[in-house]
């Protein structure tokens, strides 16, 4: 007999598992609802960062917290298919068959995570475009389809040859993950202090047929009352060299019917379209598609029931970070400043110094720049 799932229950029971993540890991909330959307949406994630900035940390606590199988792999250039999908079965090819023991295996998992996903060589590359877009794998005579919720891949970099390009764009969401505001970094070390400790509170758990039925509830959501401004937004993108592929513009479709069914709506609301400020392919274009996705969102701004992610503004502003260095300027400048507070200066302009570099217009970037680098000639002085 069919098991009949409540809809509220369901989001209620995702929504639990990603706050309890949001607890465990400061700072990255962002990157959390999107792992929500994925997954509510049965679409990859893409996390660039560089190494200690808890991408594997995160989908692991995922993971956790998921009633079903995982398959986690580093990839390198040397990387084997049978690392991936398991080694031919000895038993079945004794008898002229050419089978894989998938058993433990990446075809048999409910959420992948691929860490240095652009390492993939093209003895795996074909079998993992076809896992990515169609979650079906193919080897020799052998297809089956795959019980794959969500594929998350991690790089610190992106792809620079056509080959990765085509793994890369079967990743519909990407995200940076970067290191924590040092003003959060004692949060972060009370939640990994609590990560350490060997009594484990009760956590909340989401099964893998939950997640599955929650994925087909997506169908349901009415997407009428957005498609207007939803093709206008995606030929402003068009229009300003953002390649939205139209196999792209019709899969995220399901990411905004995930944004609907995560606020318990059954209709979608222009604020929903938040989830497209993050199809970016290069660093340079996250500044521009999020001021684009803002603007399109503000004809919804009085709409009730948005998702949290709507709401939140991305992307550095030049206009605060400039506030901010003159600030810190000055404090630098107070004769009697103990050396523990010009430690905490230093830490904090390396991280508006990376910042700045996420503004996309050239000017906006260099009137930020040039106090941080005034300010970095002060700290170099200082003996």
């Amino acid at each position: 007999m069919e098991t009949t799932f409540d809809k509220n229950h369901l989001v209620d029971k995702l929504t639990a598992v990603l706050a309890h993540l949001k607890t465990t890991f400061v700072g990255k909330d962002d990157i959390i609802d999107l792992m929500g959307i994925c997954l509510a949406g049965r679409e990859n994630l893409f996390l660039l960062g560089p190494p200690g900035t808890a991408k594997s940390a995160m989908v692991r606590g995922l993971a956790n917290l998921l009633h079903g199988k995982t398959f986690e792999y580093l990839l390198t250039r040397f990387t084997e298919p049978n690392e991936l999908f398991g080694p031919f079965d000895i038993r079945k090819l004794r008898e002229g068959e050419l089978v894989t023991n998938t058993e433990g295996m990446l075809p048999e998992a409910n959420l992948i995570f691929l860490d240095e996903l652009l390492n993939a060589n093209s003895a795996i590359l074909n079998s993992l475009l076809l896992i990515l877009n169609e979650r079906i794998f193919r080897r020799g005579r052998e297809t089956r389809a795959l019980p794959a919720l969500m594929i998350v891949g991690a790089s610190n970099h992106l792809p620079e040859d056509e080959a990765l390009q085509a793994l890369f764009d079967r990743f519909l969401l990407r995200v940076r993950c970067d290191y924590v505001d040092p003003a959060l970094l004692n949060q972060v070390l009370q939640a990994g202090w609590q990560m350490e400790r060997a009594a484990t509170p009760v956590t909340p758990m989401i099964a893998y047929d939950e997640l599955a039925a929650l994925q087909n509830l997506t169908s349901e959501v009415d997407l009428q009352p957005i498609i207007p401004v939803y093709l206008d937004l995606i030929r402003q993108l068009r229009q300003a060299g953002v390649p939205v592929s139209d196999r792209r513009a019709v899969k995220l479709q399901r990411l905004i019917a995930a944004s609907a069914l995560l606020c318990k709506r059954t209709t979608a609301i222009v604020t929903d379209l938040w989830v497209l400020r993050y199809i970016w392919d290069t660093e340079e274009q996250i500044e521009l598609i999020a001021g684009m996705v803002d603007t399109a969102l503000e004809a919804g701004a009085d709409e009730p029931e948005q998702h949290p992610r709507a709401t939140t503004r991305t992307g550095p502003d030049a206009d605060a970070l400039y506030r901010e260095v003159a600030a810190l300027s000055t404090r630098w400048d107070l004769p009697e400043l103990p050396a523990s507070e010009r430690s905490i200066i230093k830490d904090r302009l390396r991280y508006l110094n990376g910042r700045s570099a996420w503004i996309a217009n050239d000017t906006q970037r260099a009137y930020v720049q040039e106090p941080i680098e005034a300010l970095w000639k002060k700290v170099l002085q200082h003996p």
